[in-house]
């Protein structure tokens, strides 16, 4: 009974020892094993006296360990202690360098300010010369760049903006060469301006070539190539570009006249916007042809040419036709026989077949005649007719259908972009035209027309009447 009190006793102490033995560190690891070893064998301790011993080994093991952390924990002080007197040093140091440095700064501010007091004095009105020089060069640089005489005279204007950033600093000042040279470039761009000037300079084709080619400026309004196309200067790439489309008319004639002119005067299309971009040229160019006008006016214009184009067709056909008839009835006038070949020979040749009928059977025949040669002589020209009323109606049809696409336009992409709706607008129009361009000659053809057969038609009656006339005088006379 009494060993297994003292045995439970035992496991509980060793118990105490083991849990307030808490590892810090390796060396706290091993204790703890050593501890837990020790536990392990006092479980087979058979007397007090060997538990004891057990007990002794336990506390030696952690003193031991205890004083080690002691030294480890002293030794961590010492060297945060030695870390943290570095670190006031190197502030302190830090603090007298800034120290050092704001009073050199202080120092270099009033040596500027006493600098830039000597830099005034000396200047004088230099500084106003300076003043007045950088703006002139930066205008001059400005019309240099969008110049048309830069295609001769390449990056002038790189000159004067080094120019201008060196008057604009103050440790330099420009040279009397370099201020010479400002109202130089002045002079010459004034000269160049009025002159007409052969050079040779590299060409940009529309499909991409380059070509080194002979060109003439025409002061700063316009440069044209030696096949006589008008070209345009592109100030960001510093070259000469062919236009994709030259302006129509005989403009592009002009042109080549005066490239390949020596000498003497020459007419010539300048552009009177050329130096602030040749607006005018770029507007004439723009404006569409009578051929791309007469394609805007879609499907419905292509009808009103057409009919227009059969209508001129017949119209010239029947003038033909009856110019030929009239010609032949104006030779059987002068004839006494009658000729078949014609209107009036034959209204004529029922006469000479029936001379001894009674005259109102010879004026119903005569009649008959005439009407039979009617409507041979006005053929054509209800057709002519028809189609001089339908080609305003047909116009009237594009008309709306353009203000259809006009309005779906303003549907889709709303009334504040023009260019979407000029397609609608510009289709309307142009039928419009096309109808009035169709109608208005078709009227004046068919009047024409219609006065040379109702000329014909009237000598046939009138011959008729006289042969009734004299027939009727006859049989009188009988």
């Amino acid at each position: 009974m009494i060993k297994q009190f003292v045995s439970a006793a035992a496991l509980t102490l060793c118990g105490v020892l083991t849990l307030s033995a808490v590892p810090l560190s390796a060396q706290e690891d091993a204790a703890a094993q050593a501890s837990e070893a020790g536990t392990s064998e006092e479980d087979d301790a058979q007397s007090l006296e060997q538990l004891l011993e057990f007990v002794k080994q336990g506390q030696t093991t952690e003193m031991q360990e205890n004083r080690r952390r002691e030294q480890r924990f002293r030794q961590n002080k010492e060297d945060q202690a030695a870390e943290l007197k570095a670190a006031e040093d190197e502030r302190t140091r830090q603090e007298n360098i800034s120290s050092q440095l704001e009073n050199e700064f202080e120092e270099n501010e009033v040596t500027i300010a006493q600098k830039q007091e000597v830099l005034r004095d000396r200047l004088g009105t230099l500084s106003e010369l300076f003043g007045h020089l950088t703006s002139t060069a930066g205008d001059l640089a400005s019309n240099l760049e969008f110049s048309i005489t830069s295609a001769e005279f390449p990056n002038r204007e790189e000159y004067l903006n080094q120019l201008i950033k060196k008057m604009s600093a103050s440790d330099q000042l420009p040279s009397i060469e370099e201020i010479e040279r400002v109202w130089f470039e002045l002079q010459r761009e004034m000269i160049e301006s009025g002159k007409v000037v052969k050079f040779e300079a590299e060409v940009a084709k529309p499909n991409g070539d380059k070509v080194m080619q002979d060109v003439v400026r025409v002061g700063v309004f316009n440069v044209v190539s030696e096949e006589g196309q008008y070209l345009t200067y592109v100030p960001s790439k510093g070259t000469l570009e062919e236009l994709a489309r030259q302006p129509s008319g005989n403009y592009t004639d002009l042109a080549e006249a005066l490239a390949n002119a020596d000498s003497g005067m020459k007419r010539f299309g300048v552009d009177p916007t050329g130096p602030t971009g040749g607006s005018y040229l770029a507007a004439m160019i723009n404006s569409p042809t009578l051929e791309e006008r007469w394609h805007q006016g879609g499907y419905i214009g292509y009808a009103i040419t057409a009919v227009g184009v059969f209508a001129f067709i017949l119209a010239i056909f029947r003038l033909i036709v009856l110019s030929a008839v009239g010609s032949k009835v104006n030779s059987q006038l002068k004839s006494d026989k009658a000729n078949d070949n014609n209107p009036l020979g034959r209204v004529l040749k029922i006469h000479e077949d029936n001379p001894s009928m009674d005259t109102e059977t010879l004026e119903l025949k005569l009649s008959e005649g005439i009407l039979k040669e009617t409507p041979k002589l006005e053929s054509g020209l209800t057709l002519l007719k028809i189609i001089a009323a339908v080609a305003p109606l047909m116009g009237l049809l594009g008309t709306v259908t353009g203000m259809i696409v006009t309005f779906q336009a303003i549907t889709i992409f709303g009334a504040g972009d023009p260019k979407a709706m000029a397609g609608g607008i510009s289709g309307a129009l142009v039928t419009t035209v096309l109808g009035l361009l169709v109608a208005i000659p078709t009227v004046l053809l068919h009047t024409v027309v219609n006065g040379r057969a109702q000329r014909i038609i009237h000598i046939l009656n009138e011959q008729s009447t006289g042969i009734v006339a004299e027939h009727t005088e006859s049989n009188l006379g009988k």
